[in-house]
């Protein structure tokens, strides 16, 4: 029951819109950016781009939304199941009023102190000089044997392999199989360029520099080579090396203690590897240039020579020995153009004889022979097929002749028809008086009827 007297402001009465909208508001002004990590669950991805899941640990679990302007700066997509550390906002859905995460950053867990033993290695390496542009080996001019230490069967020794075949199919390459990622990977590196630089020693390859990488990834698939041993390891190479870890945008210890650093794998090859095409055009212009040298330097020679010939004065000795000379060789191209005259009748009479074993003539008089005599068989047969048809006409004409009822008219018979045209074969069909005709082998007689006896064949 209400007091009437109580003068106590009434309570303000809220939507469902309006609660859940000043809860968010609550909770969005009181807390900052945070850092959370747990376990993902309820993974989906729909069609829009953004990422919706459950984030839980052995007690609890929160929803958590991350937008697709955000999550495409993700090198990976995470799954049910992943472990992961992420940065986001707290919030709140109002549609649902369900309390939500708003990922910005997403990682696996351990990602951050992957990153800060990163920093610590880089910084003393940094400090101890092995990053320092003096002590890297400058890469060869020409590369015919390049040696590529990554994984046989990943992206990026396909990557290279199709860049060498574009640009420099004659390059070797000797391909050293490691393995890239997880435990052991960097040992394997490290072995394989060890390896690789005692055989080049050993006389047992000749390299002209090595490729160290592998493609993309996390910071922990790319962890191999942020291990101190692998720098070390390129730092002492004797063999130039190029590294190509990841896309462009992924960096590592290998890429800082290497003699270069490419920031793909396809772009380490065409950076070992000159283009074919180039160089043709290289070839080219020396060609031209060289063309340009010989024609001055034979016009300088003609010169000269010019000088020469106006400088000489009775050279009889060795005018007569050119001439003789020049005599000797006269009879030496008189001789060889005899041979080659005789050789080359010799090959064109062959020629002829084996035109003449595949001239068609022969085929084509048989041929026509043939022909005639078909045209003649055919002109017999013709004849006699003629013949025998006339023959058989006359006789199927005889045959009808005889069977024709204008035979019969013309023996004396005659067909006789009543009024309307109907044939009377019956004395009964008519009656005295009636008009009929009778038709004769020649012409036709109008009757009238006057006795119509009834006799039978028989009588």
């Amino acid at each position: 029951m209400s007091n009437p007297f109580d003068d106590s402001p009434a309570p303000v009465t809220l939507t469902v819109s309006q609660l859940n909208r000043q809860a968010r508001t609550l909770l969005e002004s009181h807390f900052d950016f945070i850092w959370v990590e747990g376990e993902i669950s309820n993974f989906a991805a729909p069609s829009s781009g953004h990422w919706y899941f459950s984030l839980k640990d052995g007690n609890a679990q929160v929803r958590c939304a991350m937008f697709r302007n955000r999550n495409q700066r993700v090198r990976f997509t995470p799954g049910n199941g992943d472990h992961i550390r992420l940065r986001c906002r707290v919030s709140l859905y109002e549609g649902r009023g369900e309390f939500q995460l708003i990922v910005e950053h997403l990682e696996h867990a351990g990602a951050g102190a992957l990153q800060a033993a990163f920093e610590k290695l880089k910084a003393a390496l940094l400090a101890e000089g092995l990053f320092n542009p003096e002590r890297k080996k400058p890469l060869p001019e020409t590369v015919s044997h390049l040696g590529v230490i990554t994984s046989p069967t990943g992206a990026a020794i396909h990557d290279i392999l199709t860049v060498l075949k574009r640009r420099c199919p004659a390059i070797a390459v000797s391909v050293l199989p490691v393995a890239v990622q997880g435990e052991g990977a960097a040992a394997e590196i490290v072995a394989a360029i060890e390896n690789a630089n005692r055989w080049q020693r050993e006389g047992k390859i000749d390299l002209d520099a090595l490729i160290v990488g592998r493609g993309g990834g996390s910071l922990e698939d790319l962890w191999p080579f942020n291990e101190e041993s692998v720098a070390r390891a390129i730092a002492a190479s004797e063999l130039p090396i190029v590294s190509a870890v990841g896309h462009e945008v992924d960096f590592t210890i290998a890429d800082m203690a290497a003699d270069h650093r490419a920031p793909t794998p396809s772009a380490a090859a065409e950076l070992l590897s000159p283009d074919q095409r180039e160089w043709q055009q290289r070839l080219e212009a020396i060609e031209a240039n060289l063309v340009r040298l010989i024609r001055r330097r034979l016009a300088d020679a003609a010169t000269e020579l010019g000088h020469l010939r106006r400088r000489l004065k009775h050279p009889g000795a060795q005018l007569r020995e050119q001439a003789q000379r020049l005599d000797d060789l006269e009879q030496r191209l008189v001789r060889a153009q005899a041979n080659l005259l005789q050789r080359r009748r010799s090959e064109l009479a062959l020629l002829e004889s084996r035109l003449r074993a595949h001239s068609p003539l022969p085929r084509l008089q048989r041929l026509q022979r043939e022909t005639e005599q078909l045209g003649q068989r055919l002109e017999v047969a013709m004849r006699q097929r003629l013949h025998q048809a006339g023959e058989q006409l006359a006789h199927l004409a005889q045959m009808l002749d005889s069977l024709s009822p204008l035979a019969t008219l013309s023996r004396g018979y005659a067909i006789v028809t009543d009024s309307e045209g109907k044939v009377v074969t019956d004395a009964a069909a008519v009656s005295v008086g009636d008009q009929v005709e009778a038709r004769l082998a020649r012409g036709r007689l109008g009757l009238t009827v006057n006795t119509a006896d009834e006799e039978s064949l028989e009588d």
